[in-house]
């Protein structure tokens, strides 16, 4: 495969492969059996699963980085540049409210939050923040807001508990949602995606704009690879150590989460970028090609098709249960049967992936 000299071939590949696990862990073939790296950690902790949603943030701001800088650098206003920012964070989001709606549309029972809106709103702060400030006050900026989130989490006791509390349900951020968050929440008296933990998710997209900074520098692509992967490691172990105070935990996207994240994401992005975009080792990449051209598509397309896949029954049950329950019986264990299950998904999501990807059809919001 030749590689476009004109893209970070890399970061297609992390998005489109992130998509894809995207897939896995959202549509397992059962909810009751799931291989533990497969499922969110209950609480604290870091999963695979966990890693999913803040590796995309990651790759949205690096994305800001690469595409408003190669824009500005042709000529284009940062006057032209907002509307157009505005109006794809609205799509994002007007998107996202479509999904929370399936399959019933039952407006009195809505979610006013979830992945695409988290997604809308960080890219819509960030893209601005990459418009108007430098990658230092940038890093100001991202430091100061996971200082004060901590200290705001630690320090304040939650009103009605009379103490300071990170327990789930039990604390600043969950009491913040449920005075001020609109709509259903996804557990009921909070969400994991509400008001207070958007800002260190903002954090996130901070960061990968930095990290695309450092691509565009003039540096050699050796140098680049050694720089991002040094501070990928430095910041995967400073959020470490702060989670021994503040622990590490996707729900309230605490400040140590986004620094072990971020440091993880740019040590994979250095690690593809070095074998990628530096030596050439394209094999067995086409599938993370593919599925990052249309990343957002495939993501609504997976919700789609789940109504099928997962919502069709068939003699009382759907499709999910009748394949595990038909490989469980046949010997195999309930988890492998499950993942199977959500690999065949994946596949089915790929086709139409590949239909656009063949007939250079790329959707952009």
């Amino acid at each position: 495969m030749k590689l476009p000299s004109e893209r970070l071939f890399s970061l297609d590949l992390l998005r489109g492969f992130t998509m894809a696990a995207m897939i896995v862990v959202n549509f397992p073939g059962s909810d009751a059996h799931v291989y533990h790296p497969l499922s969110h950690s209950r609480w604290n902790g870091l999963s695979f699963t966990d890693l999913i949603a803040p590796f995309f943030l990651f790759i949205v701001g690096v994305s800001i980085a690469l595409a408003y800088t190669k824009r500005l650098g042709t000529g284009t206003p940062k006057s032209g540049l907002y509307g157009k920012i505005v109006v794809r964070a609205l799509k994002i989001f007007a998107i996202g409210m479509f999904l929370n709606l399936l399959p019933d549309f039952d407006f009195t029972d809505l979610r006013w939050t979830g992945t695409l809106h988290r997604i809308a709103i960080v890219f819509l702060v960030c893209a601005l923040l990459f418009l108007h400030t430098s990658w230092k006050a940038q890093a100001w900026i991202g430091g100061l807001t996971l200082v004060l989130y901590w200290l705001a989490m630690t320090q304040i006791p939650t009103p009605g508990l009379g103490r300071v509390a990170l327990e789930p349900g039990q604390n600043l951020a969950a009491w913040v949602d449920s005075k001020y968050l609109p709509g259903k929440m996804w557990q009921g008296t909070w969400d994991p995606e509400g008001i207070l933990s958007t800002f260190p998710s903002i954090v996130t997209g901070i960061t990968g704009m930095l990290a695309g900074r450092l691509m565009l520098t003039g540096f050699t692509r050796n140098e680049k690879t050694n720089y991002l992967m040094t501070a990928g490691l430095l910041s995967a172990v400073a959020g470490y150590f702060w989670g021994l105070h503040f622990p590490v935990n996707e729900n309230l996207w605490t400040s140590s989460f986004v620094l072990v994240t971020s440091g993880l994401a740019a040590l994979l992005l250095g690690a593809v970028y070095f074998l990628v975009d530096i030596q050439g080792r394209t094999k067995g990449t086409s599938v993370g090609l593919i599925f990052g051209a249309n990343a957002i598509t495939v993501y609504v397309l997976a919700d789609v098709l789940a109504l099928i896949f997962y919502g069709w029954r068939v003699q009382g049950s759907s499709l999910n249960e009748h394949f595990v329950s038909t490989f469980t019986q046949a010997g195999l264990a309930p988890e492998l049967a499950g993942l199977l299950y959500s690999l065949l998904f994946v596949g089915v999501n790929f086709i139409p992936a590949w239909w656009l990807y063949r007939n250079k059809i790329f959707i952009k919001l």
